[in-house]
């Protein structure tokens, strides 16, 4: 149900996101929103779809993995005060979650 997001074999993450890829993230975030764990989702449009970038002509389906993610990846609580204990919590709701299907 949970995919932990791969960064590249060249370089390190700069961590201002810890961003999962999931199933029913809707669901997950509004579950999560109710247990006050806040989560974000950064695009919910894909780039190419974006008002911005008509002028590039690209259309619904040009980039069929891009909009896959936009409906499927969730960003987590991070900052440089999230304590371990918030980190338990917020796997331990996402368990849950997962767990009462």
């Amino acid at each position: 149900n949970i995919k932990i997001l791969n960064y590249y074999k060249y370089g390190n993450s700069v961590y201002y996101t810890y961003t999962i890829k999931v199933q029913k993230r809707d669901l997950l975030q509004k579950y999560l929103e109710k247990n006050g764990i806040s989560t974000l989702i950064y695009y919910p449009i894909p780039l190419h779809l974006q008002v911005a970038f008509n002028f590039l002509g690209y259309r619904k389906c040009d980039f069929p993995v891009a909009e896959k993610f936009s409906n499927e990846v969730l960003s987590l609580p991070l900052h440089p005060f999230v304590k371990i204990e918030e980190i338990k919590f917020i796997c331990k709701k996402i368990k849950e979650f997962y767990e009462k299907d």
